[in-house]
């Protein structure tokens, strides 16, 4: 595993990201502890030092979990990063040290204000509630070692947040090869870069999409460099990205840990030639994309109809792509989209600005015929 410089730091170039545990098969907030355990022993062995969670993540079990497994390390070993999340309601104050008793830590190398968008970004600059003063004084006491945010904003609103403030350490923004235009991250990672603010990358496989592209997509790759697997074109064009500090890959599996840090055994990014193929099979696949779901499951929680939305997004896609939807038929049966109160609700939680409603009506006229 190479390591990339931050201040004094040399940190893994591929990071362990804490959404995407295994998890109890009655309980999908519940992380199974033997089989995640594992996951964090490879990680280690494979010389990935930086594990990332957040305060919602599997309902605070993220941490809890990563708390205890980390404990079995040297704190010196790895750098830990969480978050705190503006739309939990909550005062900042208190989560804080909610997290540190979860986490079992005395300190936090990397704090991050989660999920900054269009419907946070007033919150999270509002003087009255003060989180950025709050996060400099914990700094300033040893408590936190790096400030940062993670943002699903659109390029515009970045730019606001940074006139505000810019003097954050990092940022952790959804960047894969596909999304470098669908969702404009290109305009932003240049944001950043502009502001000097080392880049973090979360869905660098838009939430393993990237590993199934259509045939058309698969095939030019595959042309391109036989020997290649899918998972290696995202990680390398990443590669290729000067200011990209850690990509963060939510590993449910010791297998995904071993192949994905094998491809991070050298910094490798794509040729000229590789990045023309890639840039021709991003466009086939695009032809065929049904919705841009990551799987993030942030709808879930606010669903009224309490609708497994990723699920049916993924039904949607599958339809859409490839048309073999038999083994998804039970989520229909389940909760399908005639359930849909289209309230719109989840719309405000959506990092990838889908319209879920109307998504959810195309699905019930489809499922209908």
């Amino acid at each position: 595993m190479y390591t990339k410089n931050f201040r004094q730091e040399k940190i893994s170039a591929l990071g362990l990201g804490g959404l995407r545990f295994p998890t109890d098969p009655d309980d999908p907030n519940h992380i199974c502890r033997e089989e995640s355990r594992k996951i964090v022993e490879a990680a280690f062995d494979c010389g990935i030092n930086y594990f990332d969670t957040a305060y919602t993540y599997q309902n605070g079990d993220s941490e809890r979990f990563l708390g205890e497994a980390l404990a079995d390390y040297p704190r010196e070993s790895f750098y830990f990063a969480t978050k705190f999340y503006g739309g939990e309601g909550k005062e900042i104050e208190t989560v804080f040290e909610e997290q540190l008793q979860r986490c079992r830590m005395e300190y936090f190398d990397f704090y991050l204000l989660h999920c900054l968008d269009e419907n946070h970004i007033e919150e999270y600059m509002d003087p009255g509630k003060g989180y950025l003063d709050y996060l400099l004084r914990q700094k300033t006491q040893g408590r936190i070692r790096y400030i940062g945010f993670s943002s699903h904003a659109v390029p515009k609103t970045l730019k606001r947040f940074l006139d505000w403030y810019d003097g954050f350490d990092m940022a952790l923004i959804q960047l894969n090869y596909l999304d470098w235009t669908l969702l404009k991250a290109k305009e932003q990672y240049e944001i950043l870069t502009q502001k000097k603010i080392p880049v973090w990358v979360m869905e660098p496989l838009k939430g393993g999409r990237l590993c199934r592209l259509n045939p058309k997509a698969r095939q030019i790759l595959q042309d391109a460099a036989p020997d290649s697997s899918l998972a290696s074109w995202g990680f390398r064009f990443l590669m290729g990205l000067s200011n990209v500090q850690t990509v963060l890959s939510g590993m449910s599996s010791v297998r995904q840990i071993r192949e994905n840090a094998a491809i991070f055994e050298r910094r490798n990014p794509l040729s000229k030639e590789e990045q023309k193929a890639l840039q021709k099979a991003g466009e086939a696949f695009l032809t065929d994309l049904g919705v841009p779901c990551s799987g993030c499951r942030y709808c879930c929680d606010t669903c009224p109809a309490q609708l497994d939305i990723p699920g049916l997004m993924q039904y949607y896609n599958e339809k859409r792509i490839s048309g073999e939807t038999w083994r998804l038929e039970g989520l229909l049966s389940l909760a399908g989209p005639e359930n849909c109160l289209q309230c719109g609700t989840c719309v405000t939680k959506c990092p990838q600005k889908i319209d879920i409603p109307a998504v959810m009506k195309e699905l019930w006229k489809q499922s209908c015929h």
